[in-house]
């Protein structure tokens, strides 16, 4: 194959279920790079022996060694930790702020014309700070979150609703955590608006459990999801390789978008093949507006922490 998407981070649980599903849905040719280069190596070789079975002709290696990345289309950074007990969220920022730089580094180096797709957390200050160490324009720092959450929501839906995920539309901007701002007004099950299908307060347990949904499944199972973020982000290199121009929520830079500057959040975007080809503006009343302008705010504290440390 002539497309190339690297992961980094691929041997852990979210890399290797991104690395997965392309080299299913057999959209490219697919590197795995992380520190624990034996792991990517074993991660790679097992999911490359699937591809008989699924059909598919994509080539995984796994490695240590950025130099393997080279020219890569799209590049997944799935790199960094999971909060801890007793880390604050600046200690974790700190932490996967110094993962990224180095990642990023390395990504400009030898894939300088690739698409970013930052996966790590906190998601939207660690997209913005890819976006200003790369150099890229913002068209080109896509981060993952919307679609996740948006998902959540649709599950949600469904499975109050006893109907297939198919017929639900959910919509969530905002930042990726505990601010984020789902939209029932925005979001219809079978084309008809959700207050139809539930009342008031079914609709505020769905989008408090929406924007908890990471949390929840943290406690359940002792660390991060994985599956579902996986997905999404492979979701994000397939409407970007087959240039879809797909409507999807990504965290991306807004420039005087939606009242916000200089911030990374979650927006209604055109995929395609050159990244961000639109931010698209949804008209919200004062309440939806005033919540976006709480989430990004919650953002911008976290990229203040981010510039100090860069002014270092």
């Amino acid at each position: 194959m002539n497309r190339k998407v690297t992961v980094v981070g691929g041997a852990g649980n979210v890399g290797a279920t991104v690395a997965r599903a392309v080299a299913n849905k057999e959209l490219a040719d697919v590197v795995l790079i992380d520190i624990a280069d034996s792991k990517a190596k074993g991660v790679a070789l097992d999911i490359y022996q699937a591809c008989p079975i699924e059909g598919s002709d994509a080539r995984l290696i796994g490695s240590g060694d950025y130099a393997d990345s080279a020219n890569s289309d799209v590049v997944v950074i799935t790199s960094g930790v999971p909060r801890k007990p007793g880390m604050s969220r600046d200690d974790l920022l700190l932490t996967n702020f110094k993962i990224i730089s180095s990642v990023v580094e390395q990504v400009v180096k030898y894939s300088p014309g690739c698409i970013i797709v930052p996966v790590a957390n906190p998601l939207d200050a660690m997209c913005w700070a890819a976006h200003k160490l790369s150099g890229f324009p913002r068209e080109r720092v896509i981060g993952m979150a919307g679609i996740l959450d948006s998902a959540r929501m649709r599950m949600f839906i469904a499975e109050k609703l006893n109907v297939s995920v198919e017929n639900v539309h959910a919509a969530v901007l905002g930042g990726h955590g505990d601010t984020m701002v789902p939209l029932p007004r925005f979001s219809t099950v079978a084309g008809l608006p959700l207050d139809q299908w539930l009342s008031k307060e079914d609709i505020d347990a769905i989008a408090a459990r929406t924007a908890s949904g990471g949390a929840e499944i943290t406690k359940l199972v002792g660390t991060s999801a994985w599956y579902a973020p996986g997905l999404a982000a492979a979701e994000m290199v397939e409407c970007i390789l087959k240039d879809k121009k797909k409507i999807e929520p990504c965290s991306v830079y807004l420039q005087g978008e939606y009242g916000l500057d200089d911030v990374f959040v979650g927006v209604p975007v055109k995929l395609g093949a050159r990244g961000v080809e639109q931010i698209v503006q949804i008209k919200l009343d004062a309440d939806e507006q005033a919540a976006l302008q709480k989430s990004a705010g919650a953002v911008k504290e976290l990229i203040e922490v981010i510039k100090k440390e860069m002014g270092k």
